[in-house]
């Protein structure tokens, strides 16, 4: 009986999972929507900042159309701009977005017109500290949409259909559809507003890969050793650490040997050092930052 109960919680526990990931998916997709539309709200949109993207764009068109005496919400562009887009895709590429990607782009435009008349403008006088903040912001709220395996469209479907008939990659073309987005705020706003967005981008650019691969930075280090053997014995059972063998060869010498790969925090760092050198003073060891480690002994890959 037991064991059968355990047959069926092991078929029934993917699906669980699943279910969950989904669920905590769409909640942290949910947060970084909200983060972004009032980093865009509070900063960006009030300061005339056009931090790229559609985001950036439909600010343009919003000071343009405000200037004719038409008041169209920056959230409504928004979500007419990515359907259209989204639309074109499909055409040319089939429906290979899911639910995620119309949940980001509805939720996003939404948010920035529902958030727009209770959000203070911030650092209206200070247009350093309205892209420090701005980007930071929505770094954060991109970066956790991100992180929930979800995006918000725009530009991210520009860049793939682009790509796809030229030779140049999706991240070039997400910066072409930036510098874009940059011009068209120069011709409108002056090129110190448009150099201030385009800052906003980098600043963004930056957050969002810091959310996405954590504060902790551990170290990862090759070991190369002619006592390999008793290298990866101290790691293992005096360090308490993990240890791999890669197998290598001295492309000069010839020679093959044993590449010790261990990751260990940074506290643990000197500790590491001070072992391989009391077992091989003539070992050579690499060090390289390591931005996410997922498995025994470190965070949980589902975490």
């Amino acid at each position: 009986m037991t064991a059968m109960v355990r047959r069926v919680l092991k078929k029934v526990a993917p699906s669980e999972v699943l279910r969950s990931r989904r669920v905590r998916d769409y909640v942290l997709m949910t947060i970084g929507i909200v983060i972004t539309a009032w980093g865009l709200d509070a900063f960006l949109i009030p300061n005339r900042l056009a931090a790229g993207g559609v985001s950036g764009l439909a600010t343009v068109l919003y000071y343009t159309f405000r200037d004719y005496g038409l008041t169209v919400p920056v959230g409504v562009q928004m979500l007419a701009m990515n359907a259209v887009l989204l639309v074109v895709a499909v055409i040319a590429r089939g429906w290979r977005y899911g639910a995620k990607t119309i949940y980001g782009m509805v939720a996003l435009s939404v948010a920035v017109d529902a958030l727009a008349p209770f959000t203070p403008h911030l650092a209206a006088d200070d247009r350093l500290l309205a892209v420090l903040y701005g980007g930071a912001i929505t770094g954060v709220g991109m970066g956790l949409v991100f992180k929930a395996r979800g995006n918000t469209g725009g530009t991210d479907i520009v860049a793939q259909l682009l790509a796809d008939r030229t030779n140049f990659g999706v991240g070039q073309m997400l910066l072409a559809a930036d510098a874009v987005v940059t011009l068209a705020a120069a011709l409108k706003f002056g090129p110190d507003l448009a150099l201030y967005g385009a800052v906003a981008v980098v600043i963004g650019g930056r957050v969002i890969d810091l959310v996405q691969e954590g504060l902790s930075v551990d170290k990862a280090a090759f070991i190369i050793s002619d006592r390999s053997d008793e290298v990866a014995d101290a790691v293992l059972n005096q360090l308490g650490r993990g240890a791999t063998g890669l197998k290598g060869r001295g492309l000069y010498s010839g020679t093959e040997r044993e590449v010790v790969m261990t990751v260990v925090s940074r506290r643990e760092l000197d500790s590491l050092k001070a072992l391989v050198y009391a077992v091989d003073p003539d070992a050579f060891l690499v060090i390289a930052d390591v931005h996410e480690t997922l498995g025994e002994g470190f965070k949980e890959i589902g975490a």
